[in-house]
């Protein structure tokens, strides 16, 4: 029997509502933290691979797969192949003018993403919300939260192992009686920050939300501002992150050296 995959079921979902917002941001959810394959044209070398491309309509669009057996289902065997996340493959891409072949001819999820869809998915990524050192007047439990955004910020933290021990979201009061959310984070590992405002900016643009709705900060575990938002918050735990000897043997999955496409 065929699998139906997380990229097939998103899909599937967008397809059936393709009025819902909601279901399209899912389904390009799924595609950006999904590990993807990308069919190539020779072994990669050291620090580039050259995709295979297919052209449709004149546009370019480079051959990607959400399973090797489906790559090698296209390609009739085993083919040279990347593997990488959809998100590091959206940003290779980005401003190159070449779209998405996803699964063709291979799944029910086949589809082309155009140029500006891969612009558009970059770019998303990208966002995130403002990291803020004001100084505030009171700290409450969180106020106005928008639907899904519990959900969208306990599905991405999840993902975010070893980053920081936990997080904190909080109503805040500025000096100047603005109100608006917090979401502090404790104990950050460092160089971390801008990896966790990346993954709340996600959450956020996922949801349909705005980046702007929610303000990020980082604080040291034991500090008074920690105890406070302990009192009042809402608490988010991140996994521990898991012990591993080497980096993945596939290529491309070295998480310090990703491939460079040309």
């Amino acid at each position: 029997m065929t699998e139906t995959t997380e990229i097939d079921r998103a899909h599937a979902a967008m397809q059936a509502a393709p009025e819902d917002d909601a279901a399209r941001l899912r389904f390009y959810e799924r595609l950006a933290e999904g590990e993807v394959f990308v069919l190539l044209q020779e072994d990669p070398g050291a620090d580039s691979v050259a995709p295979e491309v297919v052209e449709v309509a004149g546009q370019s669009h480079v051959l990607v797969f959400d399973r090797i057996e489906r790559l090698s289902s296209f390609s009739g065997g085993a083919a040279p192949y990347a593997g990488l996340s959809g998100r590091e493959l959206a940003r290779m891409l980005a401003g190159q003018e070449t779209g998405l072949a996803l699964n063709l001819d291979v799944a029910p999820s086949a589809m082309l993403i155009g140029p500006e869809g891969v612009d558009w998915l970059a770019r998303t990524l990208d966002a995130a919300p403002t990291e803020v050192e004001t100084r505030l007047r009171e700290l409450t439990a969180p106020f106005d939260l928008p639907g899904g955004l519990l959900e969208a910020l306990d599905r991405k933290l999840a993902q975010a192992a070893g980053l920081a021990d936990c997080a904190y979201l909080a109503g805040a009061v500025a000096e100047d009686g603005a109100r608006g959310l917090l979401l502090a984070f404790v104990g950050t590992a460092p160089g971390a920050e801008a990896a966790l405002a990346r993954a709340v900016g996600e959450a956020l643009t996922f949801s349909g939300l705005e980046t702007g709705g929610i303000d990020v900060t980082h604080l040291a575990a034991g500090s008074d501002m920690a105890a406070r938002l302990a009192r009042v918050g809402l608490r988010f735990d991140l996994p521990r992150p898991e012990v591993r000897t080497a980096p993945g043997s596939d290529p491309g999955m070295d998480p310090d050296k990703p491939p460079r496409l040309r």
